[in-house]
């Protein structure tokens, strides 16, 4: 279960990517705009002041999620949907997904059954967190797999890796997009202290979701689980000046379907 409240503990650090992302889609007046992993709708909704004529819609899989979202009152038309039924309709001009697509293995033929159903050039842009190796998700994966834990956490706890812009890159160009991929390593300054550590509370609103579903109602054992990995997490990232400095690589592509120039 999703938790908007939890998710939006540092919506700034969270926002800026989808900002930067949006920023690079040269769409001036597309018809129809689609939000893929849409969360709690803050975000959608700019796209909807960005392209005040387009209808804008917004899925999610997460029906948490999609009530915020409509709580906003949005000119936005928010749905319930896993973005993996997506298929493009005629009509739609620009694709977005923000920090959604890592939830699916083998998500660049997905990729490709978009770009194959949008019309010419329409655009799709997402971006991916791309920090799963970094001591971070080192420390919830080993974590997981230590015998106290391996029980309830075994299958559970897994890393998503992500291609490099350069492999989004490849692989929307050979099915005939022009491409603008790039990466970026953000320095996120999480304020708050050692006893209750701010990259754990980051952690809490994504990556140990579902860590956190499969404790169920043992509460002495999430709470161990948890404590133990905070000790792990001041240690890789030293409180300083009651802020953590949490490094945190993100994947950017956006791309134009062929038959139009860039």
């Amino acid at each position: 279960m999703w938790d908007p409240a939890v998710y939006g503990r540092f919506g700034d650090e969270r926002s800026r990517p989808f900002h930067e992302l949006v920023a690079r889609i040269p769409a001036e007046r597309p018809r129809q705009v689609v939000d893929l992993g849409c969360g709690p709708g803050t975000l959608t909704a700019t796209l909807a002041a960005r392209w005040p004529s387009a209808l804008v819609r917004g899925i999610d899989s997460s029906a948490e999620m999609i009530d915020s979202a409509r709580a906003l009152g949005a000119p936005v038309d928010f749905a319930l949907g896993d973005l993996r039924d997506f298929v493009p309709s005629p009509g739609v001009d620009v694709v977005v997904s923000n920090a959604a697509l890592q939830w699916v293995p083998g998500h660049l033929a997905l990729l490709r059954r978009w770009v194959e159903a949008l019309s010419a050039g329409s655009w799709l842009a997402f971006q991916v967190p791309g920090n799963f190796a970094s001591p971070a998700h080192d420390a919830l994966y080993a974590l997981a797999e230590e015998p106290r834990w391996k029980e309830t956490l075994g299958g559970v706890v897994r890393r998503m890796p992500v291609p490099s812009a350069a492999e989004y890159a490849v692989e929307l160009t050979s099915a005939g997009c022009a491409v603008d991929a790039w990466e970026t390593e953000y320095v996120h300054l999480l304020p708050g202290n050692a006893a209750d550590h701010p990259v754990l509370a980051w952690l809490e609103g994504t990556a140990l979701r579902p860590v956190r579903a499969a404790f169920g109602a043992d509460e002495a054992g999430w709470a161990g689980y948890r404590a133990e990995l905070g000790e792990r997490l001041a240690a890789a990232y030293p409180v300083t000046h009651d802020r953590a400095f949490f490094p945190f690589r993100r994947v950017f592509v956006v791309a134009q379907t062929q038959g139009a120039s860039w």
